[in-house]
């Protein structure tokens, strides 16, 4: 792959030699630098996740491609600050919006594992990936070698189990992504949140040890005596912002969900 290009101090104008990263401006502890908007294509392109519903992010996308035609609008998942601005966007750009979830779709088509979308000669093949939240995906590039993972991946610390996702569909999803990463020998991981990740083996064999170092954590605090998620929760995260205790609680319950079934 060439043209890997990542700015310093921020994911925004990230790109690879056919994506472009144009970042909303919602930062915060959940979304780090705000959610990565990735162009990809040529003189017709794909939008990948348009962002929350903020209109000036909406035109500055717009307005960045000047006479570029947006022919699809794809979503890696519906939550809002992924999806929320995708129906605007779709109106000002005309173009359909494509999602595994009926319910973010405008046009007839959806997106499914194994479809491959085309744009300006380049192919978008898609991954199946729930965990975060039931309706994840991941777009590989093959022209690039470079996989864009949603929330599945962020480019800074882990992502949480949402109430709508699963913490053993999720640990299946990083290991398929280990396994295509190194069978397709990826050089790249876009995420939707957070700096490009220029070693795919590395950050996902960093996520799949953190996630079982979590998952032995959780045993000990029960063996402690812990028995709800938030008293867990102050075991087992007492060194991370308390700011951020209600999302590891959700996490938390989806662990305490997936060993209970083992």
């Amino acid at each position: 792959m060439s043209g890997l290009h990542i700015p310093i101090g921020t994911p925004d104008g990230s790109r690879t030699e056919h994506a472009e990263n144009l970042l909303a401006p919602n930062p915060s502890a959940m979304t780090l630098d705000g959610t990565n908007t990735w162009v990809i294509g040529g003189d017709d392109v794909v939008v990948v996740d348009p962002g929350p519903e903020d209109e000036a992010h909406l035109r500055r996308v717009r307005d960045h491609l000047g006479e570029r035609r947006v022919t699809e609008i794809l979503l890696t998942h519906g939550h809002f600050d992924h999806s929320g601005g995708a129906r605007r966007f779709a109106e000002m750009v005309r173009a359909p919006v494509r999602a595994l979830d009926p319910r973010h779709r405008l046009g007839e088509e959806g997106l499914a594992d194994g479809d491959v979308v085309t744009v300006a000669g380049l192919e978008i093949h898609v991954y199946g990936t729930p965990g975060h939240s039931f309706d994840s995906l991941c777009f590989w590039l093959p022209q690039d070698r470079a996989m864009l993972t949603g929330d599945t991946v962020l480019g800074r610390g882990t992502t949480i189990i949402a109430r709508d996702g699963g913490l053993a569909d999720y640990l299946r999803s990083l290991d398929r992504l280990r396994a295509a990463a190194e069978g397709l020998e990826a050089q790249a991981l876009l995420p939707g949140h957070g700096p490009v990740l220029p070693d795919p083996i590395a950050a996902l064999d960093g996520y799949i040890a953190h996630r079982r170092r979590r998952l032995d954590q959780i045993r000990a605090a029960r063996a402690q005596g812990a028995r709800t998620p938030r008293e867990i929760v102050k075991i087992v995260y007492a060194d991370v912002d308390r700011s951020l205790w209600a999302a590891a609680e959700m996490s938390v319950v989806a662990q305490l969900d997936y060993l209970d079934r083992l």
